[in-house]
């Protein structure tokens, strides 16, 4: 298997624009442009999704504590977004009940809470979700058996959506933009912006995979690259004012602990600092965050630190006062860079979360830049910008129909397809029929259709997950994988199990040998990749790194080069 092309004479595609970013908002910009006529080049110095979209609490929500800071607007907007999603990627996103307890340390009042209840449903009028109810004491305690009682005067109810794997989400619009004709290329560092006469006209990349330079070009440039908005915009040459001032989210996922809530999530103020923190059932374990603090540092490897982690800790161990979780309870924790507007004081929660769409017009024509921007409301944001698109390149624009139409692996009924599959494939573990339809929805049908008869395809390579063989040689061959970490971490997710694939790694890449001609030096390399990656999680399983470490694998800094 050989990595994807770029073509010899792409300086001479006539592009009307070229995104930069393929995490879910550049991905979606891609989908919605394409969709609408236009000719689309998607580009990403790493994989789809390997920024900041794969690092956030994974929920669709509306935004309940943005009415705080009188961002009704974009409260409203993110409802309707959400109920999009529920609707358009099923298989993806799903209704999660969310408990707020209301105890007498709160800084937000009962009935603050309540008013803002009252107003996210008001403002959720066309959603499918139910209405919030109000909980006393005993009821609260009775829903989450392990809550705090002291203080304790009762709990919120309400419902908001999850995205189990944002990664996924990421990945179908970037396949559907692709589908529709755009040309997708990751591993593609923009490291140079194309100016002539103050007018962006394309830009320059490297090809991190193969070596070597590329130009494209295009009357419109949109830099949606998320923490790296500022870096895309050095290329420029020139100086530009700062867009981005980001700030740092941990999370931390643990296995099931006493006390837990069931079948919910739990959102919480935290004792400390007063901002909300999330326990939420996710990927069969538990997942906290997170933090939110102002970050200057290394945009390519954002870690949690002691005290982000000592702080999501103690915060739910005094909310679950049975949790008793410690350091040794932390399976890995993953961190990310939120893309907000550079604010240089102020309290990190009030920066706005509404998404800047930011023409450089005047200074620079062609050139559009965009900062911030939520899970929940890429589509939204998506759809604004193609509108801004086409103002640019003179031409009337056609209206977006991503609004309604179904991401690949949606499916009208999830329920019967997955009974479908078992009356077909009755041979295979319920377990791996379960993560194929979480993972892949209706595409799952391509997934074993491609494995056949062949025992090693049909066959479990992670004991943890359920995945199948076929998954690795279906991801490259028609997911845009290009390297181990894309096949582990953003396709079949077996990455964010509770051993973050390190009890698959190895397999993968065999399979990806025997089936698609992966050399014994590709293999070590990709695998030494992976493994260098990730101890970014502080693994639990941190041991079976160091111990992996001592084989004779060579230890690249970026993605093991083609053979040729």
């Amino acid at each position: 298997m050989v990595y994807r092309q770029i073509p010899a004479d792409l300086a001479d595609y006539p592009f009307d624009v070229i995104v930069i970013g393929a995490g879910v908002n550049g991905a979606g910009i891609a989908r919605d442009a394409t969709m609408r006529g236009l000719k689309v080049l998607l580009l990403d110095k790493g994989d789809i999704s390997d920024g900041t979209s794969s690092w956030s609490s994974r929920l669709a929500h509306g935004g309940l504590r943005y009415l705080e800071y009188g961002e009704v607007g974009l409260v409203r907007e993110s409802l309707r977004e959400r109920e999009r999603l529920l609707h358009n990627a099923p298989h993806l996103v799903r209704p999660m009940p969310m408990i707020v307890p209301l105890f007498d340390s709160n800084k937000r009042s009962a009935s603050t809470i309540r008013l803002g209840m009252i107003a996210y449903d008001v403002l959720s009028f066309d959603k499918s979700l139910a209405n919030h109810r109000m909980l006393d004491r005993e009821q609260a305690i009775q829903r989450v058996p392990g809550l705090k009682a002291e203080g304790l005067n009762g709990a919120a109810i309400y419902y908001d959506a999850q995205v189990e794997y944002a990664e996924r989400l990421c990945v179908e619009n970037a396949l559907s933009a692709q589908q529709q004709g755009a040309m997708v290329l990751t591993y593609a560092q923009v490291d140079k912006l194309l100016v002539e006469n103050n007018t962006v006209v394309g830009v320059e990349f490297a090809d991190l995979l193969q070596d070597g330079r590329h130009t494209a070009k295009a009357p419109v440039v949109v830099n949606v690259a998320g923490p790296w908005v500022d870096q895309v915009l050095a290329g420029l040459g020139r100086p530009v004012k700062r867009m981005i001032g980001g700030t740092k989210g941990t999370h931390i996922i643990v296995d099931a602990f006493p006390g837990a809530p069931h079948n919910a999530s739990m959102y919480f103020e935290a004792r400390k600092d007063h901002r909300p923190i999330l326990i939420m059932p996710w990927n069969g374990k538990y997942l906290i965050g997170t933090t939110d603090i102002r970050y200057d540092g290394d945009l390519d490897y954002v870690t949690g630190q002691d005290d982000e982690l000592d702080y999501l800790l103690a915060e739910t161990n005094y909310v679950i006062p049975e949790a008793n979780l410690t350091r040794e309870s932390i399976l890995f924790t993953y961190s990310g860079v939120r893309p907000l507007p550079y604010q240089k004081k102020g309290i990190t929660g009030s920066i706005t979360r509404r998404h800047i769409i930011y023409d450089h017009a005047p200074q620079f024509q062609g050139l559009i830049s965009i900062i911030g921007g939520k899970l929940t409301t890429y589509r939204s944001l998506a759809e604004q910008t193609v509108d801004k698109v086409f103002k640019k390149l003179h031409k009337k624009a056609s209206k977006s129909s991503t609004g309604r139409s179904p991401l690949p692996g949606a499916s009208i009924d999830l329920p019967g397809f997955k009974a479908h599959l078992q009356k077909k494939y009755g041979d295979m573990p319920d377990a791996s029929l379960d993560h194929l339809v979480r993972v892949y929805g209706s595409r799952a049908w391509d997934v074993l259709e491609l494995a056949g008869n062949d025992p090693v395809l049909r066959a479990t390579f992670s004991r943890e997950t359920g995945a199948i063989g076929a998954e690795v040689i279906f991801t490259l061959q028609h997911e845009m994988a290009q390297t181990l970490s894309d096949v582990l971490l953003r396709r079949t997710m077996v990455g964010l199990d509770p051993e973050v694939g390190l009890d698959a790694d190895v397999a993968a890449a065999k399979i990806a040998q025997t089936y698609l001609g992966w050399s014994d030096q590709r293999v070590a390399e990709e695998i030494a990749t992976y493994r260098a990656f990730i101890q970014r999680y502080h693994p639990r399983s941190m041991d079976q790194i160091i111990s992996a470490q001592k084989q004779p694998l060579s230890r690249p800094t970026t993605p093991a080069k083609n053979e040729r």
